[in-house]
């Protein structure tokens, strides 16, 4: 079964689940994505781990089989980036996902990619954020 799972680490909330699935639907159809919200320590820990790199960066996407992948978010780092963006902190943390699926989906960093991100965002930011209020109105979390 192709989707994504999701595991949250921190204690901060996240988008919905729907929109994370949407988007792995579009851009890596037949895949099993694994989703995990990190603290900072983590996330520098596999930062070094994996790539050799001392700072403690936003986002970690990469393959583990042949159609399985692994989007790491530091929710920490996405609250603090979302002001340099201009972005609110939900709206930021679906970027990054769109990020991370794009580079497992092999993409590198380029103007096509940051215009296929910002069309994906356009298109799945304003449900995530429907969606989210429509939790939020019936639960205590945030």
């Amino acid at each position: 079964m192709s989707g994504v799972s999701i595991k949250n680490l921190t204690r901060r909330t996240s988008a919905p689940r729907a929109a994370f699935s949407a988007i792995v639907k579009e851009v890596l159809p037949d895949w099993d994505i694994s989703l995990v919200f990190i603290g900072s320590a983590k996330a520098r820990s596999l930062n070094k781990q994996l790539r050799n790199k001392g700072y403690t960066p936003n986002v970690l996407s990469y393959v583990v089989g042949k159609k399985s992948g692994e989007i790491f978010i530091c929710l920490e780092e996405a609250k603090k980036n979302a002001l340099i963006f201009n972005m609110s902190e939900r709206k930021f943390v679906l970027y990054l996902f769109i990020h991370g699926a794009l580079h497992i989906k092999g993409w590198a960093h380029s103007g096509t990619m940051e215009q296929c991100e910002r069309k994906l965002l356009a298109r799945f930011a304003k449900g995530a954020v429907r969606d989210y209020h429509n939790v939020t109105t019936h639960s205590n979390r945030d």
